[in-house]
């Protein structure tokens, strides 16, 4: 019999990594029989399935007051203390409202327990569990003691409690090796590592005539050479490295394409690669649009353009970043079978890297050996060819929806002590 899931987080919408993860963790699931039911802030998911808080948004106006009294901070006001329980307590009867309604099973806080960006969502979460005993699979991104925005902070007693806790009748779930370990000694909570991963068992058709048509309406010539860089606009992405890649191969014909909007942390830097994209004399262009969701199969009104539509445009796919907590894009440009110019950054070096993919690499800076790497590779369509095709059957067996799905079925008979029909069929 299947189960009743609840996800929750602050969003689920747009193109983020912790909204596309749910996507198809929502998609795995539903596979196996569950039905998934969708609690946040801001929502891009059928409103039939789902419940729309916006004061669990973490860019709320109230939770925008607190967290610029808390971070930055080492001491907190009482008028701060209680406009967090004020704020949790009004969430936790939201979160109670959401499992009652949907007659909830089981929950999924997605990185809700995880980076303190609404401290108040993470305590209504975390009292919701221990006063239920809800069965509970918390699936953690990234931590808060990875990020230095969060290192002075006026709510340690707050982050000890709720991120995450430490209670009977969950799950933690991580994403890489260096997480589980931090996790265990930080909080003595053990985990699961379950990777990021895509649908490797139907890979995408694209025809040519439809990336053509796409290529066009972008505003890119047959002959032009699209350098991707399919991440959002925010600092520790690198996406210098690739400006300055383009501009060193030297040919007219290369262009860069960022594809998600700037926005979660600020505008400036997105201006700064624009000067110097100019100055480079390097042909830069910025989507500018809202992405849909394309693992998103429940929601209605989407904006027209995926990432299932650009990345088949694109020739060369550029992930410089400085740090990941798994790496979203790589993975998806494996998935489209497109070249990669990867910057080893600690969890690729640590928990990718070993799998054997056949990459164009640089260590944190770019040399002109790595530059005349693509070149060479630029230039020879069956090294490409080659490339991508390995690096994809790699992918097919570390990083598939059947890997998710055995973990998640080794939860749920954790959780249940059952598996459901359509469980044992798989």
């Amino acid at each position: 019999m299947g189960k009743n899931i609840g996800f929750i987080s602050t969003r689920f919408a747009g193109t983020d990594g912790v909204t596309l993860e749910a996507s198809k963790w929502a998609q795995v699931l539903r596979s196996m029989g569950h039905n998934c039911y969708w609690f946040a802030g801001q929502l891009d998911k059928d409103p039939a399935i789902s419940m729309l808080v916006p004061r669990a948004f973490f860019q709320d106006e109230k939770n925008l007051w607190i967290n610029a009294r808390i971070l930055g901070h080492k001491r907190r006001d009482d008028i701060v203390t209680d406009a967090i329980h004020e704020t949790k307590v009004l969430l936790k009867r939201h979160i109670r409202e959401f499992i009652q309604k949907f007659d909830i099973d089981l929950i999924i806080p997605q990185n809700a327990l995880t980076i303190p960006m609404h401290v108040p969502l993470g305590m209504a979460i975390t009292e919701i569990i221990a006063e239920t005993q809800i069965p509970t699979i918390a699936h953690h991104h990234d931590f808060y003691w990875e990020r230095t925005r969060f290192a002075v902070n006026a709510v340690n007693d707050y982050l000890r409690m709720a991120f995450p806790p430490n209670l009977p009748g969950m799950e933690h779930v991580v994403i890489n090796s260096a997480a589980q370990e931090e996790l265990a000694l930080r909080t003595g909570c053990s985990s699961i590592i379950i990777p990021n991963i895509l649908e490797f068992e139907h890979p995408p058709k694209t025809s040519p005539a439809t990336r053509s048509a796409i290529r066009s309406e972008l505003g890119f010539k047959e002959e032009d050479i699209v350098f991707l860089q399919p991440t959002r606009i925010v600092q520790r992405k690198g996406i210098e490295h690739a400006i300055n890649l383009v501009r060193d191969l030297n040919d007219p014909r290369c262009k860069l394409l960022i594809s998600h909007e700037a926005g979660d942390e600020g505008y400036e830097y997105a201006e700064w690669l624009r000067q110097e994209a100019r100055e480079m004399g390097v042909d830069l262009r910025m989507l500018n649009i809202s992405m849909r969701d394309p693992w998103n199969d429940t929601g209605a009104g989407h904006p027209a353009k995926s990432l299932l539509d650009i990345y088949p445009c694109a020739d060369w796919v550029t992930y410089p970043s400085l740090y990941e907590g798994f790496g979203n894009a790589f993975l998806e440009a494996v998935y489209f079978r497109k070249p990669v110019l990867i910057n080893r950054y600690a969890i690729f070096v640590r928990d990718i890297e070993p799998k054997g993919f056949d990459l164009i690499a640089m260590d944190g800076f770019l040399t002109e050996k790595t530059v005349s790497q693509v070149r060479d590779v630029l230039g020879s369509t069956q090294r490409i060819q080659r490339m991508v095709e390995h690096n994809f059957e790699i992918a097919s067996r570390h990083y598939s929806y059947g890997v998710l799905r055995r973990w998640l079925n080794t939860l749920m008979v954790n959780f249940f002590g059952f598996k459901s029909e359509n469980q044992m069929a798989q």
